[in-house]
């Protein structure tokens, strides 16, 4: 049996930009995917701690350093400059394995930074 378990997590990243007219996904720092072993085109569950938002999109990968968390096109809409979310990552797995199964999950601090 296969079941969808937390892979990764960016846990309480803020939100520094909302571009509406853009193709869509979220864009998040290089060393914030690698801290979380998340990768470009990964599928994320974006939850938005100040409005209880929750988003299903892709990942386009920032520039390293930089701290961005950028919601693109009608994600946008879903969260504002400011907004702290949590970023997770899902795999399915068979069950036993499941049970031994650890996460990456990253707690970045001021500025999303490591």
């Amino acid at each position: 049996m296969q079941i969808e378990v937390l892979k990764s997590k960016i846990h309480r990243a803020v939100i520094t930009e909302a571009n509406l007219n853009y193709v869509g996904s979220i864009t998040i720092d290089e060393d914030l995917l690698e801290a979380a072993n998340m990768i470009e085109n990964e599928k994320v569950q974006v939850v938005n701690v100040n409005n209880g938002e929750r988003i299903e999109t892709y990942i386009i990968k920032g520039k390293r350093g930089s701290g961005i968390i950028c919601l693109n096109g009608p994600a946008a809409r879903r969260g504002m400059v400011g907004d702290v979310v949590v970023i997770i990552s899902y795999a399915a797995m068979d069950f036993e394995k499941a049970k031994e199964f650890k996460p990456w999950i990253c707690f970045p601090k001021e500025g999303n930074r490591l």
